[in-house]
């Protein structure tokens, strides 16, 4: 490896100032809560699978960060050039796979702009919001790694 790729490999890690950390703790059953900068979400089951439905399940929650990614990037759009976002709306949909390993097989997003958006400003707030956050990192996935602690 030459010092040059070195050195790019190392300009994708995060530096220290931007680790963003939070905590899951159990709760009951199969509740959680997770704190956030002092935020507080709870997730759980359907009563139907065991839980006792006392928030949304995780994967109902990473459904929930695409949309509102999603509607964060359409509406800051919408604000940057002076347009109103209300009427603003996102509406999702995803499907779990049929088969192993248990993971969503699919999402749908569509962004319901405010009334009266020309097509040119329709087409850009689409190319906009397509760019958020959360769906660049599911076309470029994160390293993940899951580790018991000593």
């Amino acid at each position: 490896m030459t010092a040059s790729t070195q050195q790019n490999l190392d300009t994708n890690r995060p530096q220290e100032a931007d680790v963003q950390r939070f905590e899951v703790s159990h709760v009951d059953q199969d509740a959680y809560t997770v704190d956030i900068r002092g935020h507080r979400l709870q997730v759980d089951q359907p009563t139907e699978t065991g839980g006792t439905d006392t928030g949304p399940t995780p994967t109902e929650l990473f459904a929930a960060s695409l949309a509102t990614c999603v509607a964060f990037y359409a509406g800051r759009y919408l604000h940057r050039h002076g347009l109103h976002r209300t009427g603003l709306r996102v509406r999702t949909e995803f499907t779990m796979a049929t088969d192993r390993p248990a993971r969503v097989a699919s999402l749908r997003v569509v962004v319901v702009p405010p009334p009266g958006l020309t097509e040119q400003r329709r087409a850009a707030l689409l190319a906009v919001a397509s760019h958020c956050t959360v769906h660049n990192t599911l076309h470029e996935p994160p390293e993940v790694a899951i580790e018991l602690e000593p």
